[in-house]
């Protein structure tokens, strides 16, 4: 099932000095980085944080991960990364996540990370419970967080 219609999650985050390279910009690596930072965060606002599912017998595994660049983040750049779950299949479940710099708006880079569901006591993928399918369609409404140090008005 694909969807696009939920409110993205968002997360705000400081570019820190050792995350640059020789070029002075964010070494490519980081991005994948950030996307697991990103995914995580949306996990946790959704189901509690990655303890809650492995406490169910669940595991989920990245199997693909896909990153586009548009434009170079620098240090002390604010970065707004949104993540909308894209996909929903039996075993498997899309997110992609935008990239932004939070002052100008203008696109950093977008990433689509695939993961498929496991059970942990067999490290087998199994299907997508009704429960965690519901979740995953419904999204995490929009919250944000804000790790970037910066205050964020509420108007």
């Amino acid at each position: 099932m694909d969807i696009n219609s939920s409110p993205p999650f968002e997360l705000l985050l400081r570019v820190r000095y050792s995350e640059c390279d020789a070029q002075e910009v964010v070494f490519n690596a980081r991005y994948a980085d950030y996307a697991d930072l990103a995914a995580t965060e949306f996990m946790r606002a959704l189901v509690g944080g990655y303890q809650n599912l492995v406490a169910q017998g669940l595991d989920n595994q990245v199997v693909n991960l896909n990153i586009g660049w548009q434009n170079s983040a620098k240090f002390d750049d604010i970065l707004c990364l949104s993540v909308h779950v894209s996909h929903v299949g039996n075993t498997s479940f899309s997110m992609q996540i935008t990239m932004i710099n939070w002052l100008t708006k203008q696109a950093i880079a977008s990433a689509e990370i695939v993961y498929v569901m496991l059970d942990i006591a067999s490290f087998t993928k199994i299907a997508i419970s009704q429960g965690m399918r519901d979740k995953l369609l419904k999204g995490a409404n929009g919250k944000r967080i804000n790790m970037s140090g910066i205050e964020i008005s509420t108007q």
